[in-house]
């Protein structure tokens, strides 16, 4: 991916950035999984140099296929098993973020996968949290500003999404936005929980479900209609509900009408939806129409390690592909900013006294 954009590098780091899709265990640093698996006794990781570490990553998960490329998912969940690991990893990602010009993200992850070593669900979530604290100060004490809040996600292919949907609820004022479900979505449709969605919207519960990424339109469409997501997770396959004439008349099916009309936010991952295949290449990337068409467009990074990606290589990719520019990245930014689990005034807040005076003082 270029560092050489029209914009400059410098001046896209710079620029305030808004993160609604990241996963906690797919952001690690390639020297802190080969740490950590010494620490713990991990012995399956493919190699222990970082920077052959890092590189083996990207290449694994360069797959073409999500089955594939949630299997490398298993070394940075397996050196994730003690609070010790958790805060650590959680305090360098606020880290990593607030350096890339991060100043609002919601960082997410499945609580299930770190229980291995004998951690509750609840030890899990409180060291995570403890992690964001963490970083946040060592942020705020070298003069930065980042806020990090939680999605906590159940995986759609085991039988614990309610369990999970109750924990986020109870660790709502503690820091925890809301909920989410991750894990293959080919045969996993979000309708297997319901009840999850249903205790979510009881309690007036935030949640967002991954649709539209490795499934297309039902995924998006069970989402939305019957479990009542607030966001999509990626959602990049309602382009799929859009034709565009021989004359560039372009048309809106009903599904792609109601998420534009509606404002459903699109959490975007450009860079990963061409690893798992969900699009051929970034040109073909239907982020230009999706944003021409003035959907709730987002864009996020998914998952950092595997995709050696940051938000500022992501929008360098995205200006250099697609022509896009500062106020198209100030859109995508407020876009993020107002769907954001969080408070209106503290969203309004964020943007009027952070995001648009950021980019403001970027010319």
């Amino acid at each position: 991916m270029s560092d050489v954009t029209p914009l400059g590098a410098e001046i896209l780091r710079r620029a305030p950035k808004v993160l609604l899709h990241d996963h906690l265990d797919g952001g690690l640093r390639p020297a802190t999984v080969a740490e950590l698996a010494e620490d713990l006794g991990y012995r399956e990781l493919p190699a222990t140099d970082p920077g052959e570490l890092g590189r083996w990553f990207r290449a694994a998960a360069d797959s073409g296929s999500l089955v594939s490329y949630l299997e490398t998912f298993a070394h940075t969940c397996g050196v994730m098993q003690t609070e010790e690991a958790l805060v650590r990893v959680a305090a360098e990602a606020v880290e990593d973020l607030a350096a890339d010009g991060v100043v609002y993200a919601e960082l997410r992850y499945a609580p299930e996968l770190f229980v291995e070593r004998g951690l509750s669900l609840d030890a899990v979530v409180e060291a995570v949290q403890e992690g964001f604290a963490e970083g946040m100060r060592r942020v705020a004490a070298g003069g930065g500003r980042i806020r990090v809040r939680t999605l906590l996600c159940g995986m759609r292919q085991h039988a614990r999404a309610l369990e999970i949907a109750e924990l986020a609820v109870r660790y709502r004022d503690a820091g925890v936005a809301g909920f989410d479900i991750a894990g293959p979505e080919d045969g996993f449709p979000p309708t297997r929980n319901l009840d999850a969605f249903d205790y979510l919207r009881r309690n007036n519960a935030h949640f967002t479900i991954h649709a539209g990424e490795a499934f297309g339109l039902p995924s998006i469409g069970e989402a939305i209609q019957y479990c009542g997501a607030e966001r999509l997770g990626h959602g990049v396959r309602i382009a799929e509900d859009i034709t565009t004439d021989a004359d560039g008349n372009v048309h809106l099916g009903r599904l792609a009408g109601y998420v534009r009309d509606r404002r459903i936010p699109l959490e975007i991952c450009p860079s990963s939806n061409v690893q798992t295949g969900t699009v051929p290449s970034l040109a073909e990337h239907p982020i230009g129409l999706l944003a021409r068409l003035r959907f709730r467009v987002t864009v996020n990074t998914d998952n950092r390690l595997m995709s050696g990606c940051t938000m500022t290589s992501e929008f360098a990719a995205l200006a250099e592909t697609f022509g896009f520019g500062l106020d198209d990245f100030r859109w995508f930014t407020i876009n993020a900013m107002k769907s954001a689990f969080l408070d209106f005034d503290e969203r309004l807040e964020l943007i009027e006294k952070v995001v648009k005076p950021g980019y403001a003082a970027l010319g």
